[in-house]
């Protein structure tokens, strides 16, 4: 059984005049090789394939795989995420993670957030503003928080993101819509404690694999997991299992969220606690970094005491049971 590995490198776009901000969410080679290893090491023989230009390519020269281990991020637009597994769809081609439309949803978190509410999953109350009249119209208990709609890795969120009035949020949307090109995300904060929950597995076989929470230093910026928080973790941020009441009320939480979206495989909830220490769900991550030492989702892993190497057979599991491989 062949597996192809469908991938976006950084380095690739770094080369092509891309900045480490706007690259932030895509793929070192080591990153590849770790998954690539773990995967022959599971008994599979593997193919390289790359970004979306390249799986054209070889689809169109008639190139087939028998599953593809799908982690391509994209570059542009909001179906970005999802422009490789419509593909391989279209191609009659299993895959892991989730599908094309779970994929263009969880990108948009305004989206995102209307099914799990409907879903009677708790979130903070939101809207979206698309351009900056629409901040007139934002009836949402202050403080508030903005981020760009359809970004990761924290990207546009600073601490200014944590908005104590209107001016304020007028400048800062002016500001996000100006640089990320994309409408705004503004929710109502959380000033609660901050937690990411790890799940493998599909449906009613999604299984919460661990809670982690995300302790801000000293060295932290305030009032959120930013984009710096991230990059520089090691100096800014700690990271622990979480086994308390909380972590019990994140796993029901993610898990909730995680079916109600059809997520698939593998991936995170993000969840933070309100003023009374009431989970509410924050995002989702379907298409979760695999760094085995500094991603979110093997971190959690690591702590639970699931390997890298169990955690790559456990998503190429539940793919091929899926496709009934």
């Amino acid at each position: 059984m062949t597996v192809g590995l469908t991938y976006d490198l950084r380095s690739e776009w770094l080369a092509q005049g891309y900045s480490e901000v706007e690259t932030a969410e895509l793929d070192r080679e080591e990153t590849v090789e770790a998954i690539e290893a773990a995967i022959r090491a599971a008994g599979f023989d593997t193919a390289r394939i790359g970004n979306y230009r390249s799986l054209m390519t070889a689809l169109a020269a008639g190139t087939r795989w028998d599953l593809v281990f799908n982690f391509c991020e994209g570059m542009y637009g909001l179906g970005r995420e999802a422009l490789v597994p419509a593909l391989l769809d279209a191609y009659r081609i299993p895959y892991t993670f989730s599908d094309p439309a779970v994929l263009a949803v969880s990108l948009h978190k305004g989206m995102t957030k209307r099914v799990v509410r409907d879903a009677g999953v708790p979130t903070p109350d939101f809207a979206i503003v698309e351009e900056i009249a629409d901040t007139r119209e934002v009836t949402l208990r202050y403080p508030l928080f903005a981020k760009p709609l359809a970004e990761g890795t924290g990207k546009g969120v600073t601490p200014a993101s944590r908005i104590a009035d209107p001016d304020a949020l007028g400048a800062v949307c002016a500001h996000l819509l100006e640089t990320y090109r994309q409408p705004v995300l503004v929710e109502e904060y959380l000033p609660g404690r901050e937690f990411t929950t790890g799940i493998v597995g599909t449906g009613a076989d999604a299984a919460v694999v661990g809670t982690m929470e995300v302790v801000f230093l000293e060295t932290a910026e305030a009032h959120a997991y930013t984009y710096v928080n991230k990059e520089y973790c090691d100096d800014r941020v700690l990271y622990r299992l979480a086994d308390d009441q909380a972590a019990e009320g994140c796993a029901r939480v993610a898990l909730r969220a995680w079916r109600a979206l059809g997520a698939r495989d593998a991936g995170r909830i993000d969840i933070r606690m309100d003023a009374e220490g009431r989970p509410s769900f924050i995002e989702v991550n379907p298409l979760a970094g695999l760094h085995p030492k500094h991603s979110d989702l093997p971190i959690i892993c690591t702590l639970a005491g699931v390997g890298f190497q169990d955690l790559i057979e456990r998503i190429l599991d539940s793919a091929r049971k899926r496709a009934g491989l």
